[in-house]
């Protein structure tokens, strides 16, 4: 009997060791992807709005270019994922070139080369259709919405002008008469009351076009969030910003010199034009309740 020597069986088992670790690691991973179950797709069911509610009303806080505003909303379902709504806002109107200055002392604001305040009230009639309904829960609703309808415009003047001058003294101009030089006192501004007697109002068209957000899984509450832009029209026009500016006279040292015609009255020329389309991008928030 032939018998194998202690160092040949250490050097066997250094060679069969180490190919049974390596035919292991190699036979493991594909057994264990063999076993592995299948993923299974689950299905979601769809509500629709009707199920949860049929009508609602909210409080509009509206937020844009031209300020702050308020308003109502009715909100009615009429398709499985699509609202017909009627909204009635008041918002401020301003020109995009509009700054507002405060004086430090004084507190007073001025903003400069502004005609008149304007308010627009929109009666606004338009559509949600909900989006991203088999993708998102219930709890967060996604709508596409648009809407148009009538606006009605008020616009009173912003400062004191019997004259009719469409223009503003700031008391910086100066006259010269018989070789003599005298200062024009500026034009007082009216505060924010001031002037509604002389109001004028003016019918166009508003319109909007939206991304909203219905927050929440208690659908007897209402909570949104809007964005969007939205646009006034009003084919004649509102004249915010001040249509003349005085003429001044060229031919002295000093370019604050008003100059006159031969009547003795003072020269203007056309400034701002007035405006037919506002359009702002806006922020609307909404809080109501539905059933």
């Amino acid at each position: 009997m032939r018998l194998i020597s202690l160092d040949k069986m250490k050097k066997i088992f250094k060679i069969i060791i180490p190919c049974t670790l390596i035919l292991f690691v190699s036979v493991v991973p594909v057994v264990s992807q063999i076993i592995e179950p299948e993923v299974e797709r689950t299905t979601r069911d769809i509500s629709a709005l009707s199920d949860n509610y049929n009508r609602g009303f909210g409080i509009n806080i509206v937020m844009n270019n031209f300020g702050f505003g308020i308003g109502g909303e009715y909100r009615h379902v009429i398709a499985p994922q699509m609202e017909f709504t009627a909204s009635l806002r008041a918002t401020g109107l301003r020109d995009a070139s509009e700054q507002t200055f405060t004086d430090f002392f004084f507190g007073q604001q001025i903003i400069p080369n502004k005609y008149q305040r304007a308010f627009a009230f929109p009666l606004i009639l338009g559509l949600r259709q909900r989006i991203f309904a088999s993708a998102i829960q219930d709890d967060f609703r996604f709508f596409l919405s648009a809407g148009m309808g009538p606006a009605a415009s008020f616009a009173y003047p912003y400062f004191d002008d019997p004259d009719n001058y469409g223009y503003r003294f700031t008391g910086n101009e100066l006259v010269l008469i018989n070789e003599e030089l005298f200062r024009l006192q500026s034009t007082r501004v009216n505060d924010i009351f001031g002037g509604l007697n002389q109001g004028e109002w003016q019918l166009g068209a508003a319109g909007e076009f939206k991304l909203s957000l219905d927050i929440g899984s208690n659908f007897s509450r209402l909570s949104s969030i809007d964005f969007g832009y939205y646009f006034y029209y009003f084919p004649d026009g509102i004249q915010l910003m001040m249509p003349n500016q005085p003429v001044f006279r060229t031919d002295v040292p000093r370019p604050d010199i008003l100059k006159l015609d031969e009547q003795g009255n003072f020269e203007f020329e056309p400034f701002f034009e007035s405006q037919r389309f506002f359009g702002s991008p806006q922020i609307t928030f909404t809080f109501g309740w539905q059933r």
